[in-house]
Formats: structure tokens, sequence, C-alpha cells
């Protein structure tokens, strides 16, 4: 569910926009003012929240971008499997298989707490706690 739009010219590293349907983060952006009558554009790179895919590419400043809701909370591990760890959520005590990036893996461990981002509907763990 998106609750705002934001101009490109508005987005700032570290900010969390929609790009081709994937929650994207800004990693880096540069302005360019062009002419007398023409309008600023704006070279965008940033990175999938999910996938740490990165997508690159150049927009007029006043192009709108979605910007994702991002819900982050946290949970106790219970079980871990090949490529997924079943948690718990600390506050409404609901189990979830959440898939669980390779980085991460070798930290997780039966009773840890973790912090999992829930964006747009789709569950990730982002770190030990």
């Amino acid at each position: 569910m998106v609750l705002k739009l934001i101009d490109a010219v508005e987005a700032k590293v570290g900010t969390n926009i929609i790009v081709e349907g994937i929650p994207c983060t800004v990693k880096k952006m540069d302005v360019s003012k062009t002419g007398k009558h023409g309008h600023s554009k704006v070279r965008i790179e940033a990175a999938g929240i999910m996938s740490e895919q990165k997508k690159v590419f150049v927009v007029p400043g006043h192009e709108r971008f979605e910007v994702p809701m991002i819900e982050k909370r946290k949970g106790q591990v219970l079980s871990l499997g090949d490529s997924s760890v079943n948690i718990m959520d600390l506050e409404s005590f609901e189990t979830l298989d959440i898939k669980c990036p390779e980085e991460i893996k070798p930290e997780m461990q039966v009773n840890s707490n973790v912090e999992y981002w829930d964006v747009e509907g789709q569950k990730i763990i982002r770190r030990k706690i």
C-alpha cells in the first residue's frame, strides 16, 4: 500500500522508492539543470531492497515516484531451514517462514532475535539483534 508520492528531485540518498514495481533504495543521485526553457534531469542509481539488483536510469525532475510502506519488526528465531528461517513475531506472536540472505545466515542461531522488514507484503530478514 503506497501512501506517498515524491518528485525525482526530492529523492535523496537512502530514500526508498518503487521502480518498475520493485522497491529500491537510492544509492546515488545527480541532478542536472538544463537551459533556459528545459527541465532538470535526474540520474538515479538504486538497488533493490529484496534482491540487491542494481538499476540506473535518468528521468525528468518532475517525474513522480511512489514511496513503499516499510514496516520494521522484531522476531525470535524458532528454527533454521536451508533457504528460510522460521521466526515468531515478538508483538503478535505469529510464526513466519522468511527468506534469509546468505550474508546473515552464518550469524543465525535458534532463540536469537532478528529484525525483519515487511515491504509491501514481502518479508525479509535484515539483521541479527
